[in-house]
């Protein structure tokens, strides 16, 4: 299991020194989370500040573009250190198109899905896919709660992308007290802000977090 925190939830006075902290502790990707406020009714970040994570950390940056007509927008972020980039099925007219932009500019190509759609609308671009995330809550803030279909949808799309090797992420409500049932219904990469960083200790929360997952795989 992979663990991307989510720095959303993080101190951004103090943004580097938590970013530290969890690569320390063992993350495997750094997910930043890019809403424009008109996909999503919120404001976060833009191209300077991934400028200057990318400077900070050697961690892949996982950024969720939650924003209109991200096609426009793929190659700025690709160029300020984005490793992945991942779009809506929603925001993208022209998904397939924007999934080789993604590719074509260096980049790992990421689609995500909002709690109401469905995985099959992904049935034709399952070869233009590096990772998929499957989004738990609403988008747009943190600190919401985990929604229980996600685990029937997980499975669903595992059952689609067959043995693709494809990253299947989850993002929303993600705790330790869930983070075993998603590993077994097959997520291969935890999303968690206020989990990870809403705790003391975020590098030890982290780590349980991963031992939780790990839980019902060892049964």
């Amino acid at each position: 299991m992979k663990i991307a925190p989510s720095i959303l939830s993080a101190d951004f006075a103090a943004l580097g020194e938590a970013i530290a902290r969890v690569e320390a502790a063992g993350a495997d990707l750094l997910h930043v989370d890019v809403m424009d406020g008109h996909f999503v009714p919120n404001l976060t970040i833009g191209p300077p500040v991934i400028e200057s994570i990318r400077k900070r950390t050697r961690l892949p940056l996982d950024v969720h573009l939650m924003i209109e007509e991200p096609e426009r927008w793929v190659e700025t972020y690709i160029k300020s250190g984005a490793d992945y980039v991942t779009v809506h099925v929603e925001a993208s007219a022209h998904l397939e198109r924007t999934l080789t932009l993604i590719r074509e500019a260096g980049a790992r190509s990421g689609v995500a899905l909002n709690p109401s759609t469905p995985p099959e609308v992904l049935q034709y671009v399952l070869d233009d896919l590096d990772l998929v995330l499957v989004m738990s809550v609403n988008p747009g803030f943190g600190g919401q709660s985990f929604i229980p279909s996600t685990y029937e949808k997980i499975r669903r799309l595992r059952a689609m992308l067959a043995d693709r090797p494809v990253l299947v992420s989850v993002d929303g409500g993600v705790k330790a007290d869930n983070a075993g049932p998603l590993a077994q219904a097959g997520a291969t990469v935890l999303v968690a802000g206020s989990a990870i960083f809403g705790a003391p200790d975020p590098g030890a929360a982290l780590v349980a977090l991963r031992s939780a997952s790990e839980v019902l795989r060892r049964a």
